[in-house]
């Protein structure tokens, strides 16, 4: 397996050291990671695996944290180019008054401070891969002296005359549409079809809902290993809440949860941090009445909102009111009146019990009162 060299910035997952080679610490590879039975991820996992077999430049999009990284790391590893180095650097983390330098190398007094010769990252990542993450962030200006490089992969160093060849493959990765950039002309259109030969389109998290138990779980082992701590298991009304939450953090916020669930102990401090964007058209009304004040629609709207929010708490801790308060971090008491104010039932009820026949010794029957439908009290 090859090293990867990482420059600009480094995430949870891969867990790379910044400009230096090195292994995921804690042994997993990006196929492990990028864990999923869902249709969706399936069919990603299987045009990584082919275009990985073709040396031809592959462009990752996708929202941040749907894991482009990992996709790129997976070519890498199963392309033959993985006994060489793999050499990321981030766009966007870089300077543009120093980009040119890190990507292509500067020579001796090539600019203040220059003291000494150094190669750039095309020439690091020879014989191997170079990932630029983040591409759509790259200056305009310096697109021009990118496409030159890629166009018959010859590169010279800052200051320097000598042309050095390299040998290299190219995965790009973007949040971006570049596509439409590039008819705005924001993008260079040329470079686009250059880097866009195979395009990979990372899944969001929303989009393979039924893949967030495995991937929480595998978290939750992942973290308590390396913390040491044994969290009790989440219920299955937890998880079915994170199975409906719109995760617009994708895998790096389901990361994140999995995370706090573990050092934290307790589904509580899990369900209190998800705040689902669909929720916000909760507090739209169907209709819209052209004749009441904005502050009144406003209020109902919010009430709402506000409602649904602490029923749905209600509903995942079983009615226990104490443990819905520290979920949302509230007072027991505010709780008390909220639901009051709201008009949600105080109480949780059960369905009717059939009545219990009593048969005296003369035979006689009656029916017990304490049998009869009564509501359960809620845990306090």
């Amino acid at each position: 397996m090859g090293n990867v060299i990482a420059i600009g910035k480094s995430r949870a997952y891969p867990n790379i050291v910044t400009h230096q080679a090195n292994e995921r610490t804690d042994g997993t590879n990006p196929e492990q990671m990028l864990l999923g039975n869902s249709a969706a991820i399936q069919r990603t996992l299987r045009q990584i695996r082919d275009a990985a077999a073709v040396d031809v430049a592959v462009l990752i999009s996708g929202e941040s944290g749907t894991g482009k990284d990992l996709a790129a790391r997976m070519l890498h590893q199963l392309s033959r180019r993985s006994r060489h180095p793999m050499v990321r650097i981030n766009c966007a983390a870089i300077p543009g008054q120093l980009f040119e330098s890190e990507l292509f190398g500067h020579e001796p007094g090539a600019f203040t401070g220059a003291r000494s010769a150094r190669p750039g990252k095309f020439e690091m990542a020879n014989h191997g891969t170079l990932f630029l993450d983040e591409i759509g962030d790259l200056d305009i200006s310096l697109q021009s002296k990118l496409l030159r490089a890629l166009q018959d992969f010859r590169i010279v160093r800052l200051g320097g005359v000598e042309e050095h060849e390299v040998n290299v493959r190219l995965i790009c990765g973007t949040n971006r549409n570049l596509e439409e950039e590039a008819k705005r002309g924001t993008f260079r259109s040329d470079l686009f079809y250059r880097i866009n030969v195979v395009h990979i389109e990372m899944p969001t998290l929303r989009n393979r809902s039924e893949d967030v138990p495995l991937l929480f779980q595998h978290f939750v082992r992942l973290y308590s290993n390396q913390y040491g701590r044994r969290p009790e298991p989440i219920t299955s009304s937890a998880m079915r809440i994170l199975e409906k939450y719109h995760w617009p953090g994708n895998m790096r916020e389901l990361e994140n949860l999995a995370k706090r669930y573990v050092v934290l102990g307790g589904e509580e401090h899990v369900l209190s941090a998800l705040r689902d964007p669909r929720d916000d058209q909760a507090i739209l009304p169907e209709t819209i009445d052209v004749n009441t004040p904005l502050r009144i629609q406003t209020k109902r709207a919010v009430q709402s909102l506000e409602r649904r929010i602490i029923l749905d708490v209600l509903r995942a801790h079983k009615w226990n009111r104490r443990k819905a308060a520290r979920s949302l971090d509230i007072s027991y008491r505010a709780l008390l009146y909220k639901i009051k104010e709201a008009g949600l039932p105080p109480v949780r009820t059960v369905k009717p019990r059939p009545p219990l026949q009593i048969v005296s010794a003369t035979g006689e029957s009656s029916v017990s009162e304490e049998s009869a439908d009564t509501p359960t009290q809620a845990s306090p």
